[in-house]
C-alpha cells in the first residue's frame, strides 16, 4: 500500500502543508516539528512523489541526456561528468541512446520534453536545422557536449578540434615524414570537418601538397580502423605515419599494421584522438590528443544548471583546453 502525505501528516499530528514544507526544504518550520515529520517519514517509509512535486513547483529536478552510443568509452566518460554535476546540484538524469540517428534524436528530444525535464544535454553528430528548430522551440534550456552547432546559437562545450588536429599532424611531420595519412570520422559532422581542416593546414604550413589518397573515413569503430589501414596500405606510396580521429579507430589501425607483420612505430607511426582508457591498454601504448571528456560533460551540465536557475552566464560556447601526449606508438624526433 502506498504511503501518502496524508498518512505522514496524521502520524506526525501536523497539517499536510507542514509535511510539504519539510519535504521541499522550506526553512519556515520549527526544528522540533521538522524532526517529528522526518521521524514519521522514516517510520512509514514515505517516498515523495516526484511527479506530483514537479507539477506543484513546475520543476521536476530531472535532466534529459541524449547520447549517441551508451557503450562507447568516450561517451560513457562524458556521461559520468554530467551525472556527477547533476547529483551535486540535486538533479536526476534520464539517459537515452540515439545511435546517432537523426530521426531517433528528434524523437528523443520531444520524448524528453514530454517527460517535463527541466533541461537537456545533447550529444550527437551533425546539428541540422531540424535540431536547431527543436532546441529553439523547447520550453527548457539545452546544452551541447562535444557537439558543435555551426550557428553558435545553442550553448555548447567543446575543445578546439581544428587546432588539436593541427598540433597532432605537426608533431608527426616534425619526425621527418612527408607522407602522413588521416583517418577521419563521419564526414557529415562539424567536429570532423574541423579535424580535417587542422590536418590540411598542418600539411600546407609544411609545404606538403595534399594527396586525397592519404585521407580515408571511418565511423569511430575498431573495425573501421582495421579497414582504413588496409585501404591506406594498399596504395603504391605507403604512409609513414597515420593520424586517426579517435582512439578506438587507432587501435584498429595498429592491429591492422601488426596483422601485416609491421612494427609500430618503427614501420609506421600511429596517433589517436581522445585519450580514452584504450590508449594505455593497447601495445604499443597510443600517442594521442587528450580531450577532457569528463570535464566536457561536467562543464556542460554546470552550464545547463546556470540556464535552468537563471544565473548569469558569461560565455555560452565554452572551449576547454586540450593537450598532446606522446606514448610508444610514435617515435622521438
Amino acid at each position: 500500500m502506498n504511503v501518502t502525505i496524508y498518512d505522514v501528516a496524521r502520524e506526525a499530528n501536523v497539517s499536510m502543508a507542514t509535511v510539504s514544507r519539510v519535504v521541499n526544504g522550506n526553512p519556515n518550520v520549527k526544528p522540533a516539528t521538522r524532526k517529528k515529520v522526518h521521524e514519521a517519514i522514516e517510520r512509514l517509509g514515505y517516498r515523495p512523489n516526484a511527479v506530483a512535486r514537479g507539477l506543484a513547483s513546475k520543476k521536476t529536478t530531472t535532466v534529459g541526456v541524449i547520447i549517441p552510443d551508451i557503450s562507447s568509452i568516450f561517451f560513457a566518460e562524458l556521461a559520468r561528468g554530467i551525472d556527477d554535476i547533476a547529483t551535486m546540484y540535486n538533479y536526476n538524469i534520464i539517459l537515452s541512446n540515439s545511435d546517432q540517428n537523426k530521426d531517433k534524436e528528434l524523437h528523443l528530444i520531444n520524448a524528453m520534453l514530454g517527460k517535463q525535464v527541466d533541461g537537456l544535454v545533447f550529444m550527437g553528430g551533425k546539428i541540422t536545422e531540424d535540431h536547431t528548430r527543436e532546441f529553439k522551440n523547447a520550453s527548457v534550456p539545452v546544452a551541447l557536449a562535444a557537439t558543435i552547432d555551426e550557428s553558435g546559437e545553442t550553448p555548447s562545450v567543446n575543445i578546439n578540434y581544428e587546432h588539436a588536429s593541427y598540433e597532432a599532424t605537426e608533431l608527426l611531420l616534425s619526425h621527418g615524414h612527408n607522407r602522413v595519412s588521416f583517418v577521419s570520422g563521419p564526414e557529415n559532422t562539424e567536429i570532423n570537418t574541423q579535424k580535417l581542416k587542422g590536418f590540411k593546414r598542418a600539411l600546407k604550413d609544411s609545404n606538403i601538397s595534399l594527396d586525397e589518397n592519404i585521407i580515408t573515413t571511418g565511423d569511430y569503430s575498431y573495425d573501421s580502423g582495421l579497414e582504413a589501414f588496409d585501404q591506406l596500405w594498399d596504395v603504391e606510396e605507403k604512409p609513414q605515419a597515420i593520424f586517426v580521429a579517435s582512439d578506438e579507430m587507432a587501435l584498429g589501425v595498429i592491429h591492422g599494421a601488426q596483422d601485416r607483420g609491421l612494427n609500430v612505430p618503427e614501420d609506421v607511426e600511429v596517433f589517436g584522438f581522445d585519450n580514452t582508457r584504450l590508449a594505455t591498454m593497447v601495445r604499443p601504448t597510443l600517442s594521442t590528443v587528450v580531450q577532457p571528456m569528463y570535464d566536457i560533460g561536467a562543464v556542460a551540465m554546470r552550464l545547463l544548471t546556470k540556464f535552468m536557475n537563471k544565473e548569469e552566464v558569461d560565455e555560452q560556447n565554452v572551449t576547454l583546453p586540450h593537450r598532446i601526449i606522446e606514448r610508444n606508438s610514435t617515435r622521438d624526433k
